[in-house]
């Protein structure tokens, strides 16, 4: 399919022109463009592909030219690599990236003659499906960024302006991601997975403070790390089995390369103990944080460990994967109580439900892989939506923090309208969400793993706890103490505006993704096919789905009611009036100022997160242990 060039083709392009592209008028009109090209060239490849019967196709047997500009690419990689870590001082990621390069070429040379007719991409409804993923959450992310990065400029003055140097990394981004899912060879697909971590790094350190140096090298190397396990695999299945076809990784069950290639999904998803690269993340602009939590980078982890699923089911590898995603989905869901800060609630709120997919794919049965498909599904356009509204309000407010969002249905009802409907998608009935985790665990019950329920229960709980509380400080009824302009930019809520709506389409055509898409995956995926959700439930939920909208219907009339007269409220004292002094016992005026309940003596971050470290750790050493001695 030469439509594949393009795919790949477009993003680079453009991300080679930016640099170029000094007027932000120009600039401007490029993102939309480039943007814009690859909507329609990923939905040209999607009706391709149909037309063709919508059958598995491999690709690229003989790849020698591609193959040897991958190596070259690998080391000037590794030299980009090196340069930046002498020059700030760092020594971890000079050794995990020698040693990966090193392995790979080495692989590469002395195995490649015997590695021959290999197939190099492969096209199924998975790859397919995180195609559309990439091109439209990926390609709306860029067109906000054109608006937001004017008003991120604007309240940051002392920040350098760099921006045609990051809308490169943008859409360098997603070229990248388009080569990772679509890739079968695993030289392939571990080229286009360094070149996200190292564009991440570049991403994350974009301010030049120490504090965001310190975060992308903490990035840097953590997923260094993951792609040495990914090296490992590549040389293992090389000098062993004679291929470096991902589908044969599975075929074969090898737990040595099975477990390098699970830990490097880990490392990428940001799962316990590599969560605090994540975190760190979030000292970059906005529209890198919902790149990085939604439409790449940690998508490319669960990816890898869903199309590994089917191994993982009743060894060592799975219940090592399948115990770590479930002690992240709890462990940062009760970190995240503790947070006003509205980008580190979604970071932990990410990392959470990484955790659940990762979790999911760790049980490796048809069941929940299902589950980890939809989650993968909804959390990506949620997640998206919710880090650009943050984003639009801290540009706005000037804050974001969730306790400045007090009642931000009357003063800026439309950026309320949007982070609503996103929270909702989040964790509320009959938002797909809450559907993939109700079949998760039901499909944890089922498979008698009694401590991921747990895991599931109480991590539910606590996501509801957070949420609600966020929740209810947008739609607080009060009279507005100052006039708030909304400085939102039209790009920025052209791409808020879609993904809005494109929650509640997803939400009402959920039967029907059911059965044409996810259905589809885990048959391929798993050979046979067991039906997860029946059609008379299915039905069902969608006659449940027309209340979805009864989110912005009640938002709508809440911030209606808001500009009613206010009667005053008793507030233990006499009121001044405007429900916001009152006069105390020694005739002192005193200010009332409501705040949320945070938790943080009992779930902040420097209680959990050092003994959640640890205990993941453990069970990674563990597992790597039991598998050495497995014999393989």
């Amino acid at each position: 399919m030469t439509i594949l060039l393009f795919l790949i083709g477009i993003p680079a392009a453009f991300a080679a022109l930016f640099p170029f592209m000094r007027q932000q008028k120009a600039r401007g009109v490029m993102a939309y463009t480039g943007a814009g090209l690859v909507m329609l060239t990923a939905l040209a490849f999607l009706a391709k592909w149909l037309s063709n019967g919508a059958r598995t196709v491999v690709l690229y047997p003989s790849t020698e030219l591609v193959d040897h500009l991958m190596i070259g690419g690998d080391i000037i990689l590794l030299c980009l690599i090196i340069f930046l870590s002498v020059r700030y001082k760092r020594v971890l990621p000079i050794i995990f990236s020698v040693l990966q390069t090193a392995l790979v070429l080495f692989t590469e040379y002395t195995f490649s003659a015997r590695l021959t007719g290999q197939a190099h991409i492969k096209i199924d409804w998975l790859s397919i499906l995180m195609c559309l993923i990439i091109a439209f959450i990926g390609g709306f992310i860029c067109i906000y960024t054109v608006g937001y990065m004017k008003g991120y400029h604007r309240h940051h003055k002392d920040v350098k302006d760099r921006q045609p140097f990051f809308f490169s990394m943008l859409f360098l981004f997603l070229a990248a991601m388009f080569g990772l899912v679509l890739s079968q060879h695993l030289i392939w697909m571990y080229f286009f997975w360094e070149i996200t971590s190292v564009v991440s790094f570049l991403m994350i350190g974009y301010t030049r403070t120490e504090e965001a140096i310190d975060n992308s090298f903490r990035a840097l190397w953590m997923n260094l790390l993951g792609g040495l396990g990914f090296a490992v695999a590549i040389y293992w299945m090389a000098a062993t089995y004679r291929t470096l076809q991902l589908g044969d990784v599975v075929a074969i069950g090898a737990q040595l390369p099975i477990f390098c290639l699970a830990f490097a999904g880990l490392t990428k998803s940001a799962q316990l103990p590599f969560s605090s690269w994540l975190l760190g993340a979030m000292v970059a602009p906005t529209p890198s944080s919902a790149l990085l939590h939604s439409a790449t980078m940690v998508k490319a982890g669960v990816y890898l460990l869903i199309r590994l699923a089917p191994a993982f089911e009743g060894n060592v590898t799975g219940l090592v994967i399948s115990s770590i995603g479930g002690l992240t989905f709890i462990a940062a869901s009760m970190m995240a109580i503790a947070q006003n800060d509205g980008k580190k609630v979604l970071a932990f709120s990410t990392i959470s439900n990484l955790g659940l997919i990762v979790g999911c794919a760790g049980i490796g049965v048809e069941e929940t892989v299902w589950a980890a498909v939809f989650l993968m599904i909804f959390h990506s356009v949620s997640k998206s939506m919710l880090f650009q509204s943050v984003g639009a309000t801290e540009n706005t407010l000037g804050s974001r923090d969730i306790e400045d969002m007090h009642g931000l249905i009357i003063t800026v009802p439309e950026l309320a309208y949007i982070m609503g409907i996103g929270i909702a998608g989040m964790y509320l009935a009959p938002f797909g969400m809450l559907i993939s985790k109700w079949v998760a665990l039901k499909a944890f019950v089922d498979s008698g793993n009694f401590i991921l329920v747990l895991f599931i229960a109480y991590g539910s709980a606590t996501t509801m706890f957070y949420w609600t509380k966020w929740l209810a400080k947008l739609v607080s009824w009060h009279t507005p103490r100052d006039r708030v302009k909304d400085v939102t930019a039209k790009d920025e809520y052209a791409s808020m505006f879609f993904h809005a709506m494109l929650m509640l389409v997803l939400c009402l055509l959920l039967p029907f993704i059911a059965l044409e898409v996810v259905d589809p995956i885990v048959q391929g995926l798993f050979g046979n096919y067991t039906e997860v959700l029946s059609m008379d439930v299915l039905t069902t939920m969608a006659i449940m789905l027309v209340s979805v909208f009864l989110v912005p219907i009640i938002m709508f009339f809440a911030s209606k009611a808001a500009r009613r007269e206010v009667v005053p409220i008793y507030m233990n004292g006499i009121n001044a009036g405007d429900n916001r002094f009152f006069i105390n016992s020694f005739g002192e005026k005193e200010h009332l100022y409501l705040s949320n309940w945070y938790l943080r003596f009992d779930f902040g971050r420097r209680h959990l997160m050092i003994p959640s470290v640890v205990l993941a750790t453990a069970v990674l050493v563990l597992g790597f242990c039991l598998v050495l001695g497995g014999g393989v």
